[in-house]
This record gives C-alpha cells, structure tokens and sequence, in this order.
C-alpha cells in the first residue's frame, strides 16, 4: 500500500507542470548514450510518448556524429575535424544524408511509433524548411550555418498532433546543391527559437554543466557564463552546447537545459519534479 501511495504523490507532485506546459512546444536535441544504448532508447521513447500523451508538443532533433564516423571509416573514406567540426566534403556530405536522414532518423521515427507516438521524419531539406550557407567553404567544405527557418511546415505537423523527427541536413538556394551539414545542437537551437519554443533540452553524457570542484551548476546565466569561459571552467565540447543554449533564449525560448542523457527517464525528471536533475539556463 505504501508502494502505491508513493506513486499518487509522485504524480501528483508532476500535476503542476503538466497543467503549467500542456499545448506548450519542447525542442529535444536527441544525442549521445541515449542514442546508442538500447535500455536509454526505450526509455526515451517512453519519456517522449508521456510528453505527448499529456499535451506537451515535442520536437525531436538527433545527431549521428558517432555513426557517420563509423561508416565513413567502414568505406575508407577520410574524415577530418577542424576546431571539433567535420569537415564535410562532397563525398562525406552523401554519407552524412544516408546516415541521418537515412538511417537514424527511420530508427527514431520507427522506435516513437512502436511506443504509441505519432512520428514523422523530415530533414531541413524538406520543404526548404532550413536553409544554410557554407560556414567556410575553403576549410569545412559542406559544413553550414543556418541563415533562415520556416517554422510553417512543423507547426502543421504539430497542429495535427505529429511528433516531428528532424535531421540536421539544410538546403542551399543553389539548384542542385548537396545540401549542408549543419552542427545539431545549433540547429536545435534554431529550431527552438523558430517555433517559439517553451523549452529547449540537450540530452548529454555530463551530469549537466560543472564547476570547478566538479559539482554540478543548477542554474546559470549569460553574466555566469561568460565568466565560466574566462576561468576556464567551461571548455571544450560545453562551450557549443551553452553557445547554443544562449542562443535558444536570445530567441525567445524561456529555458534551456543540458541533462545527462544516460541516466533513465531523464527528460521527466528534468522537467516534472522541482529540482531537476541537469543545468537550466535562464535570461536575464
């Protein structure tokens, strides 16, 4: 009986939120373990139909880094990163479509309907939603930076109660270009501020953002940050997720947050209980 009414509370102590964000628009920047684990996965899925099952609308938006490497190395085709970004030439680009808007996306797309979920796949080439220009077309080749998104064709799909499922791959203005490779979490951000967004959600193999000591920074904001950056204490692959979490609430979204993407039903904790479990950031 105790069991039981411990189950009550917790749904009860989750009620305020999903009264708080129901109707309200979720961008999940989908990557790391939980991409590749197949416990992480299922509970990703689950976390996802919950959103959707309560009236939340959720945006998923996925890498593949790992993957495109994999098969990239599998053909003897020679990858190189400049400053942590892949330099994406022609040949690279067509293995980087397969794999994301090809393989994963079918896979996530696949997983949220065996669930329940309503899922469609789409890429920023679709309907010329995303379009980019070269980042810099002597050094990164293929590599993008999103110059514009048309919310229009993801808020039809979320009117009609769709779970979007988006590869980051953008379209040129040029007729018969390949297309970009765009940086995901970037996209995400983008993406976010497009659709008004309510929350954007980084799903991460870090506890979240850390502080000297290695303890984890529940809340931060753009003064915080950039101090962080100067002491040193942000570095590496953080710098372009709180870039990107920055830009998010530039654009309007209210919070962004980074979360450890390995621990299970991390989504729900992070955004049904009080405490959270990861780091939010904020304006102001």
């Amino acid at each position: 009986m105790q069991k039981k009414l411990q189950t009550v509370q917790t749904l009860l102590d989750a009620l305020p939120f999903i009264k708080r964000f129901q109707g309200e628009t979720f961008v999940i920047k989908y990557g790391g373990s939980a991409q590749i684990d197949a416990t992480l996965k299922e509970r990703f899925a689950q976390d996802i139909l919950l959103l959707y099952t309560v009236g939340i609308r959720p945006v998923i938006v996925h890498g593949g880094g790992k993957r495109i490497t994999e098969i990239l190395s599998r053909l003897k085709i020679d990858t190189q990163f400049i400053d942590g970004q892949r330099v994406t030439t022609a040949e690279v680009m067509e293995i980087v479509e397969m794999v994301l808007s090809g393989d994963i996306n079918r896979e996530i797309v696949s997983l949220l309907n065996n669930h329940g979920a309503k899922a469609i796949g789409m890429s920023g080439k679709d309907a010329n939603f995303m379009r980019a220009r070269p980042k810099d077309f002597e050094k990164f080749g293929y590599t993008g930076v999103v110059e514009s998104i048309d919310p229009e064709v993801v808020n039809r799909l979320l009117e009609e109660q769709f779970v979007p499922v988006i590869a980051p791959i953008a379209a040129s203005t040029e007729i018969g270009h390949p297309g970009f490779n765009i940086n995901a979490d970037l996209a995400a951000s983008r993406i976010a501020g497009a659709l008004k967004a309510k929350k954007i959600i980084f799903l991460t193999d870090t506890p979240g953002v850390l502080d000297g000591e290695g303890r984890l920074i529940s809340t931060l904001t753009r003064e915080k940050i950039g101090l962080l950056k100067r002491e040193g204490v942000i570095r590496g692959g953080m710098i372009p997720k709180v870039d990107a979490c920055l830009e998010a609430i530039e654009q309007g979204v209210e919070k962004a947050h980074i979360i450890d993407g390995r621990i299970e039903h991390s989504i729900l904790l992070e955004i049904f209980t009080s405490q959270g479990i990861g780091t939010q950031v904020v304006g102001g």
